[in-house]
């Protein structure tokens, strides 16, 4: 079966594809041998108190900066702020460029919006901002912001071809996905609506080959930057997205089957990781339904893969789709709609398959790589038709390589209605497995996209319905981790946060909990040219905190530079008060003849 080969090339690990600090100063939790899950923290006692920060101090918050920097920030802000200019921003960029010909729009993108939200060109060019800002405590997250410049009917021919399987493009098979699991043409062009994040769209192997050798350079930046770095990857660049989709349809049917169990137990409502089935009625379900003879059933829940306890939960559950037992041949699930039951995984062609198996050599390539140059990996969080298999696929690297500290990193969008369900369940198996939960914590960067393409196609809103809501589902899940923290210093979490509540949250919590940042579990993270009065205070406290930090050619980074814009358009209260802190610090330095400020 094609879902029990894909966690075996998982497992048994990987052979290289064929041909076709960028950190603050950081300290790690001495290790208790593998698996060990520390206590206490000792000496305790003697720390320094968790230290204060002040997000209001204008000349603490911009003291390495110069104050024409200053002055470049308030300008770009201010017209970020413009819902006119927003609006014809592609028009007027495309009017500067032939008026004043590419090298002085170059030059112009440089002292404006380019120098804003991007490090420069290439891996040289960006060395002495990473350097400059690592003096002042602030660390980097190294991203490579180039985006193919495809026009809206290009790009939505390319996810059409790529998202759909031979079978269903020469009319031979028919979809078993759900709605929100297939491919749809008003919503082909990905980048609709979609603000913050780099989109990828599948043209061929040799392509994803060429963006695996990019993030490969980005790791190795990070890592000769510094010796505690992180480095941004989004599998969509890396394989053809078509497997995602299966695969992320596979694992949702599997969770709803299980739920639909827990209902006929009466168990419906129960938090996820809460519910629990009893085996033997389970098992009598399951035969009725004729997936499998009951000989087979009872070879499925033994005391070998399920314990002593006579139930099963949501982890044991999920641990059955993997190549320690037989069920794969099993992957049925009845429809709801017509009472049949239908196979989880349709077949893939030989070609499929193959390139199935390239996605998951190259995530292991990228993964063995920052492991040998000492660099942290984030996989970026998608859209929710691709999200949980990209969740499991990351997850399946964790237990491989997170086993003395954690690598590889989980991004959780606190938007969506699961998200403390997915924070509690992983954190859950950690604790099991032995291996270390890395997360970081967003809102998300997909709103407006997957609320239209929900009502569009007919499925269940996956967003939480307001902001304040999002709010609460954000410090929920940020609540958890942190006590999960105390009792476990080789747990890590970043709170990848714009908004100055969250992050203060965040603080008192970790005082409430004696997370000190000398422990370095908790890191923050914001973007490039964004939010300095909230990175830079922490950063001179103490606290371990990173940039996200574009690079790449002028031209290729310009889709990213109109998200950049946008987002600030979406934001204009923290945006407001950063613009006030500026103007105060650029009218205090003339006061005090201090406009020629040179950082130190």
């Amino acid at each position: 079966m094609a879902l029990r080969r894909v966690l075996c090339v998982l497992r048994a690990g990987t052979p290289r594809l064929a041909p076709l600090s960028t950190a603050p100063a950081a300290r790690e939790q001495p290790a208790e041998g593998p698996g060990a899950v520390p206590g206490p923290r000792e000496a305790e006692a003697v720390r320094p108190p968790m230290p204060t920060v002040d997000f209001g101090n204008a000349q603490e918050a911009y003291r390495s900066r110069r104050s024409w920097e200053l002055a470049r920030s308030l300008l770009v802000l201010r017209l970020c702020a413009s819902p006119a200019l927003l609006a014809r921003h592609e028009q007027l960029l495309h009017i500067a460029r032939k008026l004043l010909g590419q090298r002085l729009f170059n030059v112009l993108m440089k002292m404006t919006f380019y120098g804003q939200f991007v490090a420069g060109e290439d891996q040289e060019s960006i060395r002495p901002l990473i350097q400059h800002n690592r003096a002042f405590g602030v660390g980097s997250i190294l991203d490579y912001g180039v985006e193919e410049d495809l026009s809206s009917e290009e790009a939505e021919l390319k996810e059409m071809e790529s998202c759909t399987s031979a079978a269903e493009r020469d009319g031979s098979g028919m979809s078993k996905r759900e709605k929100q699991y297939q491919a749809h043409r008003a919503f082909g062009d990905r980048r609709d609506g979609v603000i913050s994040a780099r989109t990828y769209f599948y043209a061929n192997e040799a392509k994803c080959d060429s963006h695996m050798e990019i993030f490969l350079r980005c790791i190795e930046a990070s890592g000769g930057a510094s010796n505690d770095g992180f480095s941004a990857i989004k599998l969509t660049a890396l394989g053809r997205p078509q497997f995602l989709l299966q695969f992320s349809d596979v694992l949702t049917k599997w969770r709803q089957f299980f739920h639909q169990m827990a209902a006929e137990q009466g168990q419906a409502g129960l938090a996820a990781k809460d519910t629990k089935l009893e085996v033997a009625a389970l098992q009598e379900s399951v035969t009725k339904m004729g997936i499998a003879s009951r000989a087979e059933i009872e070879d499925w829940f033994t005391t070998e893969t399920l314990g002593v306890s006579g139930t099963v939960d949501l982890l044991d559950w999920s641990s059955l789709i993997n190549s320690k037992t037989k069920l794969s041949k099993h992957l049925v699930v009845p429809n709801a709609q017509t009472g049949q039951l239908e196979p989880l995984l349709s077949r893939f062609t030989e070609e499929e398959e193959l390139q199935m198996r390239r996605m998951l050599q190259r995530m292991d390539i990228l993964v063995k790589k920052a492991m040998e140059v000492g660099v942290r990996l984030m996989v970026d969080a998608e859209q929710t038709y691709f999200q949980p298999a990209i969740s499991r696929l990351t997850l399946e690297m964790q237990r491989k390589f997170n086993v003395e500290k954690p690598l590889v990193f989980n991004t959780y969008q606190c938007y969506l209605k699961d998200a403390y369900d997915n924070v509690t369940l992983d954190v859950e198996l950690a604790r099991r497995e032995g291996w270390c939960f890395g997360a970081k914590l967003v809102r998300g960067a997909y709103m407006a996209q997957e609320r239209a393409r929900a009502a569009e196609i007919g499925y269940e809103d996956p967003i939480n319905p307001t902001y304040e809501a999002t709010n609460t589902m954000y410090h929920r899940c940020l609540n958890y981790v942190l006590e999960e923290l105390k009792h476990n210093a080789k747990a890590k979490v970043m709170v990848a946060s714009h908004n100055e509540d969250t992050v203060r949250f965040a603080l008192s919590r970790m005082e409430d909990l004696g997370l000190h940042p000398a422990d370095r579990q908790v890191y923050f993270g914001q973007l490039l040219g964004m939010c300095d009065q909230i990175s830079f205070p922490l950063g001179q406290a103490g606290f371990p905190v990173y940039k996200y930090v574009p690079y790449g050619p002028v031209m290729e980074v310009l889709p990213y530079l109109s998200r950049r814009a946008q987002e600030n358009s979406g934001i204009m209260k923290g945006a407001q008060q950063e613009r006030q802190l500026l103007w105060q610090e650029l009218q205090r330095r003339l006061r005090t003849g201090s406009l020629f400020h040179r950082p130190a």
